[in-house]
């Protein structure tokens, strides 16, 4: 009868010459076991410090954006509400992508490194991107239930650079709260003026839709006619026409607007 005692089996093994080779695949499977047996605690036990440094470093870039958008904290806070809500949403459908967690992308991984990608027509092209992200977080934030702003980033290519920004829709999703820019470097003096706190909140209380529903907000030549008009920079025509161009790929049924859609008839 066969001996199978442990230790006669690990007596027997060490006895082997070592360029046995049933000798070094017993050690290389011993060895990937331990290893194996070593992560998997690892994980088990460092999972909950994982799990807070994901929220730190959400709430980290949650902080940076805020910083990065004049006056958004006090429009926070004048707006009211619960806590500022981070969603993945997959512009293919148009629906939150339940499958990824929102510490796991934030805006810049989301267009410098997407996950996915659809390819764009030339004249379905608005903002210049090329292709668009399918994956991308915005941000809302309720009160009581009900919606009382939503952040939308928004990237275009600008004359001489990549602008990205942010948009914020009160919650009736048809009145800007706030534009602010994030990051551009257009011509100093004149397309970089988009940075003006002045300018930015020229855009402050306009129209998104006119009554049929169709996007009217637009960045326009001269002074702003009209509640749907947000006049541009003197010197600036191509920043303006690049960040206008941005506006209607974004809020269009390439980019938002089927979220905008779905938000406004869940009420949520």
């Amino acid at each position: 009868m066969p001996d199978l005692n442990p230790l006669s089996l690990w007596r027997k093994l060490l006895a082997l010459p070592n360029e046995s080779r049933a000798k070094t695949l017993a050690v290389a499977f011993l060895v990937s076991a331990v290893c194996t047996v070593i992560v998997s605690a690892t994980a088990v036990i460092l999972d909950p410090v994982q799990q807070a440094n994901r929220r730190a470093e959400q709430a980290a870039r949650m902080d940076a954006m805020l910083a990065a958008m004049p006056d958004m904290a006090a429009l926070i806070e004048r707006t009211g509400g619960d806590e500022l809500e981070t969603l993945i949403i997959d512009l293919r459908t148009g629906e939150p992508a339940r499958d990824v967690a929102p510490d796991t992308l934030d805006v810049e991984h989301a267009f410098s490194d997407p996950v996915s990608t659809t390819p764009l027509d030339p004249e379905r092209d608005l903002a210049g991107l090329g292709e668009r992200p399918d994956l991308v977080p915005i941000h809302v934030l309720r009160e009581d239930g009900r919606l009382r702003l939503v952040i939308l980033p928004v990237v275009t290519q600008g004359y001489q650079s990549t602008i990205r920004a942010n948009l914020a829709l009160e919650g009736d999703l048809q009145t800007v709260a706030a534009f602010s820019i994030v990051e551009q470097g257009e011509t100093p003096g004149l397309g970089a003026r988009i940075d003006d706190p002045a300018w930015q909140a020229r855009w402050r209380g306009k129209r998104v839709a006119g009554p049929d529903g169709q996007l009217r907000l637009s960045v326009v030549r001269g002074g702003g006619t009209d509640e749907f008009q947000v006049e541009g920079i003197t010197g600036a025509t191509r920043t303006g026409n690049a960040i206008n161009n941005g506006i209607q790929f974004w809020l269009g049924p390439d980019g938002f607007g089927p979220v905008l859609e779905r938000l406004a008839k869940d009420g949520r």
